[in-house]
C-alpha cells in the first residue's frame, strides 16, 4: 500500500474524495483517511451508523474517521470481518501528531496543500517543525491570482524546514462556480465533476496521474466515466 500525505490546514476534503473517486475508477483500491482537527468528512460523507471511529464505504472509496493510526484501522477491518488490501491510503493530516502517528516517512508521497491567508501558511508548516529527515514535497495552491509573489512567501517562510519543494506547482482556482460545484455534490451526496472549472480538472487529473502512474488517456476515461454515471 502506497501513503499518499496531503497535508496543510486548508480543507482539503472534496478535493481528495474526488481523487480517490478517479482512483477507484482506474481499478485502484483506495481508503481515504481522515486525521484532521475537524474531521470535516464525519459531516458531508455519509455513514449508516458513525461512531467515534468508523470505516464507511462512499462511491467504492473507503473512508476511516476518527482513527490514530493505521492499527486501529486494522482492528476495526478484523473486527468487521475485512481484509482488504489497499493500493492506496490518501491521509488528510493537519497536525504534526496526526503526521507521526501515521508513520509518514520520506519516501511516502506528500503534497502540501495551502491557500495563501496567514493561518494556513503558518499553522500548516508547523506539521513538519519536528522533520529529522528533508523530505521532497509538491505545492497543491489554491489562489486567484497565481501570483509569484505567493510562491516566493511561502518558500521564505519554509525556508528553516527540511523541506526540499518540486520544481512543479499544482493549482487550483478559487471560482464561485466551482463552490457551487462542490456544495451541490455535499448536498446531495453525490460525486459530480460536470460543471468544475477546467483549471480545477485539469489539477485533480494531474494528481490522480502522479499518483497511478497511468498516462493520461487512461486518467480522461476514468473521468469520463464518472461524468456519464454522474
Amino acid at each position: 500500500m502506497e501513503k499518499i500525505a496531503f497535508v496543510g490546514s486548508y480543507d482539503k476534503t472534496d478535493m481528495l474524495i474526488y481523487i480517490a473517486k478517479i482512483l477507484t475508477v482506474l481499478g485502484k483500491k483506495t481508503i481515504l483517511i481522515d486525521t484532521t482537527v475537524l474531521q470535516k468528512s464525519r459531516y458531508i460523507i455519509p455513514a449508516i451508523k458513525p461512531l467515534k471511529q468508523y470505516i464507511t464505504t462512499f462511491e467504492k472509496i473507503d473512508v476511516a474517521i476518527g482513527f490514530e493510526n493505521f492499527e486501529q484501522i486494522k482492528q476495526s477491518q478484523n473486527f468487521n470481518g475485512q481484509n482488504v488490501d489497499y493500493d492506496y491510503a490518501l491521509l488528510d493530516i493537519d497536525t504534526a501528531r496526526g503526521y507521526e502517528a501515521f508513520q509518514i516517512t520520506p519516501q511516502d508521497t506528500h503534497y502540501f496543500v495551502t491557500s495563501f491567508d496567514i493561518y494556513c501558511l503558518r499553522r500548516g508548516l508547523q506539521v513538519f517543525r519536528r522533520l529529522q529527515s528533508p523530505i521532497e514535497m509538491t505545492k497543491v495552491l489554491f489562489t486567484k491570482e497565481m501570483l509569484l509573489e505567493e510562491d516566493q512567501y511561502l518558500n521564505h517562510l519554509s525556508s528553516g524546514l527540511k523541506i526540499k519543494w518540486n520544481s512543479e506547482i499544482i493549482y487550483f482556482p478559487f471560482e464561485l462556480g466551482d463552490q457551487n460545484v462542490i456544495f451541490a455534490n455535499q448536498r446531495t451526496s453525490r460525486i459530480r465533476l460536470k460543471g468544475l472549472s477546467m483549471q480545477y480538472m485539469d489539477s485533480l487529473m494531474y494528481i490522480a496521474e502522479e499518483i497511478s502512474k497511468m498516462n493520461q488517456n487512461d486518467i480522461k476515461k476514468a473521468v469520463k466515466i464518472i461524468e456519464k454515471n454522474s
